[in-house]
C-alpha cells in the first residue's frame, strides 16, 4: 500500500545490501553527474539508446547484418514488439480460459484438495495465526480449490461476499449502532461495500497461499510474480475494472517501503531477512491494502509483535469524529513499550515518523489525508464513509526513512492536467499507462511483462514533466530492521468494518 512518508506516500521495498551501493539506472529526485561505469561494466543509459538507435534504423539496414548463405533476415524491433505483444496476450486469454474450463469433476477434485488443505494448511513464517477452511461457496456458486484457481466473484454469483470483521462504534458514536435512517443509509452503500468484501476476500485467498508456500531461498521476484498471477485469477482481472492496485511490496530488512524486484532481479529470500509483503486488489477502483511481516528467525518475533500490536491499536483508535492525531499518539505509546534484542543488542522499537496511514478513494491509494504513527500530527478528524488503510512501522534504526536504491514504482498523479509531450515514445507510453493503470500505481515489471521495450527513457521524460511520479524504495539505516503491519476499513454509517482482517492477522 502506498504508505505516506513526508516526501511522498507509498510503499517501499528492501533490496539486499550488495545491491544498495550500485548506482541507480535513473536517479529521479536530483541531477548529479552520471558515473563512468568500471572497466568491463556495461553503461545501462548507453544501450538504452543504442538499441533505440538501431530501432529507428530502416529495416533493409538492419537486415544487412544477416549472413549472405541465404538467411532470412533479421526482425525488425517492431516485429519482435508484435510478437511479445501477441504473446502476453494469448497468455492472458490462456489464463481466463483455464478458468472458464474445468470440468465439473476438475471442480470436486479441487474443492476436496482444498478442504484437506484447510486441515493440513501450514507455513514456515513465524507470528502468522493458522487459517481454517476457505469460506463455503454459495447455492450455485463454486467451491474455491487448492491452490485456488476460483474467482471469488464465481463462489458468490450474488455479490453476498463474507463481511470483514465488524466493530461497534462506542461513546458518544453509540448511537449510531440502532438508529433507522443510518441503516437504510448504509442499504443503499451495499454495491459500494460488496465491491470492497470481493477484493478484500480475494486478498485473503491469495495471502493464504502464499504464507503457505513462501521459503527462504526463493527469488523475490518468483514470490511476486506468483503472487500477482493468483490475484489476477482471483480478482478476475480485466483492465480498470478488477485487478492489481499497486506492485507487491517486498522490502528487506532497512528497506520499510516501495520495493519490489525490477525484471533480472537476483535476490533471493534468506532465513535472516524481515520481509514486508504489502499488495493490494481491487474492483471498480475500490482498493484494499493490506501488509504483513515475513520473518522466519524467532528473534524477530518481539520486532513483528509490536507493529501488529501498534497497528490493532490504530484500528481500535478509528472512528467517526476521531482526530487523526489522537491515533498517531495511541500507536505510537504501543509501538514504543516494546524492545527486541538482535544479535545480542537489545533496540527499542520506533515508530518510522515520516510514514503514514492514509485515506483511501476510488482509483486513488492516497485520498488525502494522513494518519500519522507518532504524536503531534493533524487535529483534522475522520469522518462517516471514509475508506482508510491503517497502517504502521516499527524499526531498530533511527525511526525515520529517506529515498534510496533503484526505483521500481512509478505512478500518474492524479489530477495532472494536458502536458505536451514532444518524444513520440513518451506519447506511446503515457497512452499505455492510461490505458492500463491510469491514477493506479504500477511497476516496470508490469510494463515488461505487456512487452514494451525501451521505454525507460519515456518513463524518465513523463516524470520530468511532473505527469509521473517516482516512488523510490524508503529505507531507513542500513543494518537496522523494519516491519509492517496493515489493514483497510470504512467507517460504515452504523459501525467500522475492518475489510481486510483474516484469521492470519
Amino acid at each position: 500500500s502506498n504508505s505516506g512518508s513526508s516526501a511522498h506516500h507509498g510503499h517501499a521495498g528492501g533490496a539486499t545490501d550488495s545491491m544498495s551501493d550500485e548506482e541507480p539506472e535513473f536517479d529521479f529526485s536530483k541531477k548529479k553527474k552520471k558515473k563512468k561505469p568500471a572497466a568491463g561494466a556495461v553503461d545501462p543509459d548507453a544501450g538504452e539508446v543504442e538499441s533505440a538507435a538501431d530501432d529507428e534504423r530502416p529495416a533493409a539496414m538492419q537486415a544487412e547484418g544477416a549472413e549472405e548463405g541465404g538467411e532470412p533476415a533479421a526482425k525488425t524491433a517492431s516485429q519482435i514488439k508484435r510478437e511479445k505483444q501477441k504473446a502476453a496476450a494469448a497468455r492472458k486469454k490462456a489464463e481466463a480460459d483455464a478458468v472458464g474450463n474445468t470440468t465439473e469433476a476438475e471442480q470436486k477434485e479441487g474443492a476436496m484438495r482444498a478442504a484437506a488443505a484447510a486441515i493440513s494448511w501450514s507455513t514456515d513464517m513465524r507470528g502468522i495465526k493458522a487459517w481454517m477452511s476457505f469460506p463455503a461457496a454459495e447455492k450455485g456458486g463454486m467451491e474455491q480449490t487448492w491452490p485456488p484457481t476460483v474467482p471469488v466473484s464465481k463462489m458468490f454469483p450474488s455479490g453476498n461476499v463474507p463481511m470483514g470483521e465488524q466493530v461497534a462504534y462506542i461513546g458518544d458514536q453509540q448511537y449510531r449502532t440502532t438508529k433507522a435512517e443510518l441503516r437504510e443509509l448504509e442499504r443503499l452503500q451495499n454495491i459500494q461495500y460488496q465491491e470492497l468484501r470481493t477484493a478484500a476476500e480475494c486478498h485473503r485467498q491469495v495471502r493464504k497461499y502464499m504464507q503457505s508456500i513462501v521459503k527462504p531461498g526463493m527469488l523475490m521476484v518468483d514470490i511476486c510474480e506468483t503472487l500477482e498471477d493468483l490475484n489476477r485469477t482471483l480478482v478476475e482481472e480485466n483492465g480498470l475494472r478488477s485487478g492489481i492496485a499497486f506492485p507487491t511490496g517486498c522490502s528487506l530488512n532497512h528497506v520499510a517501503a516501495h520495493w519490489t524486484p525490477n525484471t533480472g532481479d537476483k535476490t533471493v529470500l534468506q532465513y535472516g531477512d524481515v520481509c514486508k509483503i504489502d499488495f493490494g486488489t481491487h474492483i471498480n477502483g475500490r482498493i484494499i491494502d493490506s501488509a504483513w511481516t515475513v520473518h522466519f528467525d524467532p528473534q524477530f518475533d518481539p520486532l513483528a509483535e509490536a507493529v501488529k500490536e501498534a497497528t490493532n491499536t490504530g484500528l481500535a483508535a478509528a472512528g467517526i469524529d476521531v482526530r487523526l492525531c489522537d491515533i498517531g499518539a495511541a500507536v505510537q505509546e504501543v509501538m514504543e513499550s516494546h524492545e527486541v534484542e538482535i544479535d545480542g543488542k537489545t533496540h527499542t522499537v520506533k515508530s518510522i515518523r515520516n510514514l503514514n496511514g492514509h485515506s483511501i478513494g476510488p482509483y486513488q491509494i492516497h485520498a488525502g489525508k494522513s494518519v500519522p504513527i507518532v504524536k503531534g500530527g493533524e487535529s483534522t478528524r475522520m469522518e462517516e464513509g471514509e475508506l482508510y488503510a491503517i497502517e504502521t512501522f516499527g524499526s531498530t534504526g533511527k525511526g525515520y526513512v529517506r529515498e534510496d536504491l533503484e526505483c521500481s514504482h512509478y505512478m500518474k498523479n492524479f489530477d495532472v492536467g494536458h502536458v505536451p509531450l514532444r518524444l513520440p515514445k513518451a506519447k506511446q507510453l503515457l497512452s499505455f499507462i492510461n490505458k492500463n493503470f491510469d491514477t493506479l500505481a504500477f511497476c516496470r515489471r508490469w510494463i515488461d511483462r505487456a512487452g514494451e521495450e525501451k521505454y525507460l527513457l519515456a518513463l524518465r521524460n513523463l516524470c520530468e514533466v511532473g505527469i509521473v511520479q517516482p516512488y523510490p524504495p524508503l529505507c531507513d539505516i542500513k543494518g537496522c530492521y523494519t516491519a509492517q503491519y496493515e489493514h483497510t476499513f470504512i467507517l460504515k454509517p452504523t459501525g467500522k468494518e475492518i475489510l481486510s482482517r483474516g484469521d492470519d492477522y
